[in-house]
């Protein structure tokens, strides 16, 4: 076991040196959710249901690609990794059967990242459950194991799968976040997380599918764990810490009618089915089902479809042959028979619903279940598990806790629960950009005030212009993080997914080169985080393989700040040889308890980033023909992402502002990544209020890093750094390119 690296005073993470530390991470990575061999992205029907036979070996990526992508992250300024990993990695081809050459290789490449100094924290990765219910996480057994069919599900629509979409290049966008509310993840949550209460007949090798599921996903988490331990030189050191569950759901847990859509499922998109119309198309039968669309004020009713599978059931055939796994399934579970006519929720002979409140009350309190409930006890005994089981091994980790998205968190504050070394791990997206894939900087929504009931009418939920919408994302991060303080007590709030979609505007910035909509999103978002005072954050996505025409390879997203198809970013005001793009970082690190406060002195927005910048973007050459894909058109809004706390993005200004309790010694000053994108040693100034500073380019943590160290005394200081402004937002011809580059080496930068 090595020294602890990070821990936990007063809400804040402190280093070994005592010194308050904001994580600036990124989810490392997209590649992570589908098989390295075969390998087989979410568009690739080919061999998709011989799930038994693949592999994750060279996930996230391969051992020698490994410093290219950390030495990458580390320069644009990034010192933490939510390390994204999926349980079909560890147990694929069976229940127990662990893939060791995968643990091996994450060993390999853990190590390799401490080389880097990141912290690393474990993020055990699921989307609706699973590849084969439209996601990513589980391993196919366990959809077999549930009694479900995944070749089936195209047909009863029991979930949309990318891989088995008839035209997969027409899969709609963000389709795939349906597959919540529909049969196969409905089903499967449910028995995760309460299938002792509401599916007592499910007993699969003497177990309640409640307990089979939690006990063997825990249990490969906890081999993991185990691994990395006896690893001996990884624990603390590196990692950190565990998230419990990426994004979990209910299922149907407190559904209070399964024939109608509950008002709190706000999402609804393509064909929109009641549970009720789920359950019956799953079991062969045909409804007519409404269709909804995602237009600018949100969901809408566009009509009205025929589903018809024809007679063709979700779930397993009588007979099926499912000894490959060697589980046993008690003879009370039927195949060939809905799980919930099983259980009298509804009456085959008849299509009649016989129990529409089912789920409504927990069947041993009676108590009526709503999503708070849900979270207070089905979700905290998971979660009790997770914790218990990773400590076994990791006994010092942090727990990032991680309740379901948007959700009130449990009510934890001064019980034993309220763990000193657990972290608030909330999501947030702006989910009008998200699900359009268009930056509209005019209008957007306060979505969570809607969902915490502070507004009468949605309407009143709408913010005008550029200032309203950045203050709205920050004002509803803020609530979401003092829900944290205020149910789980005086813990760092972590935000581990955040971020935006590139392809926007039917990909209009990969025609022209002109990423103005993706700037003034990323930087409207990292406003956000910033003004709210999170701890840190990971954003959402570092992705190896993204590229223009198939984003990150997954259900049509494409999130990743980095692409291969766009120019790689240059790091001084001359771009450097293809050879040349590899260096290090550090964020902030201030003196023990410090308030950090952060100005908001910056007028640049959606509106008028273009107008305003002094000087044009950084973007890619023009061209004479039509706007086509083409494959390098520009530096994917690295302006936006490449350095925030503090940084007014208009005049390249970083400001910090601190109160040390306690002077800098020579030995622990206070350290600021300087990326060398924005702030080119020769060519930016330093103003501080008291004490001494330095820049140096030092050859350290893997890589060639360029930080600011700063030593000060005690009491309240601030440092104002200013460096070169960079183009923006419009694509260039050469002439225009030369002019900048010259301009770059000749400009000197200004001091207030």
């Amino acid at each position: 076991m090595g020294n602890l690296r990070l821990n936990i005073e007063n809400g804040h993470f402190i280093d070994d040196h005592g010194r308050t530390v904001t994580l600036r991470g990124i989810n490392v990575a997209g590649d992570a959710k589908y098989p390295s061999n075969p390998d087989q992205p979410s568009h690739i029907p080919q061999d998709f249901f011989d799930g038994d036979a693949v592999n994750f070996h060279s996930r996230p990526f391969p051992k020698e690609d490994a410093h290219l992508h950390f030495s990458r992250l580390k320069r644009w300024g990034y010192n933490t990794i939510r390390y994204v990993f999926t349980w079909e990695a560890i147990e694929p081809s069976g229940p127990g059967l662990y893939d060791e050459e995968w643990i091996q290789h994450t060993l390999e490449i853990l190590r390799l990242a401490r080389d880097y100094g990141f912290y690393i924290f474990m993020d055990p990765h699921q989307d609706v459950w699973s590849r084969f219910s439209g996601g990513s996480g589980a391993p196919m057994w366990t959809l077999y194991a549930c009694g479900l069919n995944p070749q089936s599900f195209a047909a009863t629509e029991a979930a949309l799968v990318h891989n088995t979409y008839p035209e997969p290049e027409k899969f709609p966008k963000m389709i795939w976040s349906t597959n919540y509310t529909r049969l196969a993840c409905q089903t499967i949550f449910t028995f995760f997380f309460a299938g002792r209460d509401f599916a007592p007949k499910c007993i699969i090798d003497g177990k309640n599918i409640q307990d089979f599921l939690q006990d063997h996903f825990i249990n490969a988490l906890a081999h993991l764990a185990k691994r990395i331990h006896e690893a001996g030189d990884l624990e603390d050191e590196i990692v950190i810490g565990w998230e419990s569950m990426n994004e979990p759901n209910r299922g149907l847990v407190g559904w209070p009618d399964i024939t109608v859509i509950p008002s709190e499922q706000k999402l609804q998109k393509g064909t929109s089915p009641t549970a009720w119309q789920a359950i019956l198309t799953g079991s062969g039968r045909a409804c007519e089902i409404d269709t909804w669309d995602f237009g600018g004020m949100g969901p809408y009713k566009s009509g009205r479809v025929l589903v018809d599978p024809q007679g063709e059931s979700a779930w397993l055939p009588v007979g099926y042959d499912e000894s490959r796994y060697g589980y046993k399934r008690d003879p009370g579970w039927k195949l060939g028979e809905c799980i919930w006519a099983q259980h009298g929720v509804w009456d085959p002979s008849t299509d009649m619903v016989l129990k529409k409140d089912y789920f409504k009350k927990n069947p041993r309190t009676n108590e009526v279940i709503d999503y708070e409930t849900f979270t207070n006890t089905y979700w905290m005994d998971y979660y009790r598990r997770h914790r218990d089981a990773i400590r076994s091994h990791h006994k010092e980790a942090i727990l990032f806790a991680q309740p379901p998205v948007l959700e009130i968190p449990p009510s934890i504050k001064g019980t034993k629960d309220d763990d000193p070394k657990m972290v608030y791990a909330p999501h947030y997206y702006d989910g009008v950009t998200l699900m359009t894939k268009k930056w509209n900087r005019y209008w957007n929504v306060d979505v969570f005030g809607i969902l915490r009931g502070r507004y009468l009418s949605p309407a009143f939920a709408v913010k005008i212009g550029e200032t309203a919408i950045r203050n709205c994302f920050r004002d509803q991060l803020t609530a979401i993080r003092q829900e944290g303080l205020d149910y789980m007590g005086n813990h760092p709030c972590v935000l581990t997914e955040f971020g935006i979609p590139y392809d926007m505007d039917d990909k209009y910035a990969y025609k022209t080169g002109d990423y103005s909509s993706q700037s003034g999103a990323m930087d409207a978002n990292h406003f956000a985080v910033e003004g709210s005072e999170m701890a840190g954050y990971t954003l959402w996505l570092y992705m190896c393989e993204n590229k223009h025409h198939l984003g990150d390879q997954w259900n049509g997203e494409d999130l990743s700040i980095f692409s291969l198809d766009d120019q790689p970013l240059p790091l001084s005001p001359i771009p450097p040889t293809p050879l040349n793009q590899s260096t290090t970082s550090l964020v902030p690190k201030p003196g023990p308890n410090n308030k950090k406060e952060f100005s908001d002195e910056s007028t640049v927005n959606p509106g008028n980033i273009k107008d305003k910048l002094k000087t044009p973007s950084i973007s890619s050459k023009a061209t004479d023909a039509p706007p086509e894909l083409t494959n390098a058109p520009g530096f994917r809004a690295a302006e936006a992402y490449i350095l925030h706390y503090g940084f007014d993005l208009r005049n390249c200004i970083f400001t910090f502002k601190l109160h040390a309790h306690k002077a800098g010694t020579d030995e622990k000053p206070t350290e600021i990544f300087l990326p060398e994108f924005h702030f080119p040693k020769d060519k930016c100034d330093i103003e501080v209020t008291a004490g001494k500073w330095t820049i140096s380019t030092d050859d350290a943590d893997g890589g060639m890093i360029q930080r600011l160290r700063w030593w000060h005394v005690e009491g309240e200081h601030s440092i104002k750094v200013t460096g070169v402004q960079r183009r923006q937002n419009m694509a260039l011809g050469k002439e225009e390119e030369e002019g900048y580059l010259d301009q770059c080496q000749q400009s000197k930068c200004s001091v207030m």
